[in-house]
């Protein structure tokens, strides 16, 4: 009797089949299952898997930006409240009320400084300016002084750096004679609130 497999032996490919038949025909089945599986399932919902992640992170990344222009937005809004506020702030704490009150910051606080810093007075005027496209008016001051520098200087430092809001325009100094004494010409401005009633 001859031996069915040898050492070297070829076999046919269609006897292998015939004889296993019954093996390969439902690993083929299963196999061709697997294959319309992953064709049909499984590579479209890798798809559609990967598209919703691309969709999620692309949300995501719209609502990290959402987020900062929120932020964004509520600090200007917050910069907006603050500053109206420390506006009003200004308006009423800082600002003359009105002309009467400008007019008695500009003439009689001045005129104290000056005494105080022996400066003496020369004249003066004031000429009220309406300021356009604004809710306040201006207060300009003219005044003529003389004094020694030392005293000059410590007064226009007293005015620069005092609590009522006094801007100096112009400075203009002239030595007069030989002297130590100096004439000085002080332009100065203030504002106050239009349509605010004098008291």
């Amino acid at each position: 009797m001859k031996a069915l497999f040898t050492y070297g032996a070829e076999v046919p490919i269609g006897r292998v089949l015939a004889e296993q038949r019954k093996w390969l025909l439902p690993v083929g089945i299963v196999l061709a299952i697997n294959v319309i599986v992953l064709l049909f399932v499984v590579l479209p919902l890798r798809r559609s898997v990967e598209n919703s992640a691309d969709r999620a992170n692309a949300s995501a990344l719209s609502l990290r930006e959402a987020q900062a222009d929120l932020k964004d937005a509520e600090a200007t809004r917050d910069g907006q409240t603050q500053a109206a506020a420390d506006l009003d702030k200004f308006y009423a704490e800082v600002l003359p009320a009105n002309m009467t009150a400008a007019r008695r910051m500009t003439h009689v606080k001045l005129e104290q400084l000056m005494r105080s810093h022996d400066v003496s007075f020369g004249g003066g005027a004031s000429t009220p300016e309406t300021l356009r496209d604004s809710s306040l008016e201006r207060l300009r001051v003219n005044y003529s002084l003389s004094g020694d520098w030392d005293d000059i200087r410590r007064l226009i430092y007293e005015i620069e750096t005092g609590p009522d809001f006094i801007v100096i325009d112009n400075v203009q100094l002239v030595e007069e004679g030989q002297g130590t004494q100096l004439s000085l010409t002080l332009d100065l401005s203030t504002y106050y609130q239009v349509g605010a009633h004098d008291r």
